[in-house]
């Protein structure tokens, strides 16, 4: 006799294939290596994100509890945890890319801990003394004391895509949720492209403001060159002052390209950081011709960049501030010992001529590319140029300006996409690897993670 096999209902069938697409579909990939792209999509939605493979590092309520602390300080902080093993290489410049979002990142790998950040976000200081001050912890505790830590000090807002509740969404709730944002969807694009819009012109017209001041300044420089009347085979030139000329030849070519393809206010930067790398070959190639000693690389006169190199610094104090030392060329300095006024910088503005430092944010690109790396924050403290750019807001609109801020144009939590600096996301492997979590500071990775 045939045997009779035992029959499920269709009811049931069907119920078994909803269960099963459901779990296929959100149930997170349980693959020995989960991609960066996974764990970006992830993180656009929520800022904590656990590998499955990772889970006994961090609990779901202590991951929970995490992602509701970050969501509820509403600051660009990510965390992910991942398991032993995974591959270190270009880790957090993958993720970063996938995430697209400006932020502060950290990263537990197995029991090593590291973490990378837009610089516009927190200082490359503050960021390896957090990292340094979590090292030997447990998971749990080494994760939520980081995040206490960065809460304190990272800038910007929580990306607009977390929700603010620590649990899951109904399906009623993802529902009623898109028609609110299908509603409001032409709203509120006409309003990003008006504000866009108005931002852009903003940009120009300070573009505009700056290219009258960076053009005076390419032609200061190109008079410079025709005053030197340095000619490569007159009598007594050698090959080192033939490449000094050349350098700034070069110098003054290359600034008016540049101010030729400038686009955005950030843009002037670059012009004016050759400038200043022209006038001291300029400077190298005067004392070679005289038989002087080589002059010492400093930066450019404080009061006006087309005084050339400084040649000493000299204490200052500006209206309304406190003393402080900047570079002065030697007339600059004469004229301030004497008791008199130096020959400052000054522009147009709608108040009429004022010092480049008390003329408004558009001037920051063009004085960080005379003044860059750090010494621009010092020289600038209590004037109105200074405190215009210690705000976030400074480098959305007008770029860095500082020398260290990696990518100007958007501020912490912003969606940047792949536009970030590659520097401050050096993978696992990049010149060090991960501290081991009883090892030392932050220190111990290098470039890397």
């Amino acid at each position: 006799m045939k045997a009779v096999l035992p029959t499920r209902s269709l009811p049931a069938l069907l119920l078994a294939a909803l269960v099963l697409a459901f779990t296929t579909v959100f149930a997170p990939a349980a693959s020995a290596e989960t991609s960066a792209s996974t764990i970006g999509r992830a993180l656009r939605e929520n800022p904590v994100y656990v590998d499955p493979a990772a889970s006994d590092q961090l609990s779901r309520a202590d991951a929970d509890a995490l992602s509701k602390r970050i969501k509820d300080a509403g600051k660009p902080v990510f965390i992910v945890v991942l398991p032993a093993g995974y591959p270190t290489d270009k880790v957090f410049s993958d993720v970063r890319t996938a995430t697209g979002i400006t932020g502060l990142y950290g990263i537990r790998l197995g029991d090593r801990f590291n973490a990378k950040a837009d610089s516009v976000v927190i200082s490359n200081t503050a960021r390896e003394n957090l990292v340094a001050s979590v090292q030997g912890e447990s998971a749990k505790a080494q994760l939520t004391d980081f995040t206490d830590r960065a809460l304190d000090t990272v800038k910007g807002h929580a990306p607009s895509g977390w929700d603010s509740s620590g649990g899951g969404v109904s399906g009623t709730g993802l529902i009623v949720a898109a028609g609110v944002l299908v509603a409001a969807g032409a709203g509120a694009y006409t309003l990003v492209r008006r504000n866009r819009r108005r931002r852009d012109e903003e940009q120009r017209a300070a573009l505009d403001r700056l290219r009258v001041v960076v053009d005076e300044d390419i032609s200061a420089f190109g008079e410079e060159l025709d005053r030197l009347d340095f000619r490569p085979g007159e009598p007594g030139a050698d090959d080192a002052m033939r490449a000094d000329y050349e350098r700034a030849l070069n110098a003054y070519d290359n600034a008016k390209q540049l101010m030729d393809r400038a686009r955005r206010p950030e843009d002037v930067r670059a012009v004016t950081e050759t400038l200043e790398d022209g006038r001291f070959s300029l400077a190298v190639l005067a004392a070679r011709r005289e038989g002087r000693v080589l002059p010492e690389r400093r930066p450019p006169c404080f009061f006006d960049p087309r005084h050339g190199p400084s040649v000493t610094d000299a204490l200052w104090t500006p209206s309304g501030g406190s003393p402080r030392e900047v570079p002065v060329c030697a007339a600059d300095a004469a004229r301030l010992a004497d008791g008199r006024d130096p020959a400052v910088r000054e522009v147009d503005t709608e108040y009429g001529r004022r010092p480049y430092w008390d003329a408004g944010p558009a001037y920051g690109p063009w004085a960080g590319g005379y003044f860059g790396g750090g010494l621009l924050p010092g020289l600038l403290v209590g004037t109105m140029l200074g405190g215009m750019m210690s705000t976030p807001a400074y480098a959305s609109d007008y770029g860095g300006g500082f020398g260290d801020s990696g990518f100007g144009g958007f501020e912490g939590g912003d969606v940047s996409g792949s536009n970030f600096d590659p520097g401050d996301f050096g993978g696992f492997g990049d010149g060090g690897g991960f501290s081991d979590s009883g090892g030392g500071g932050g220190g111990d990775f290098g470039g890397g993670f």
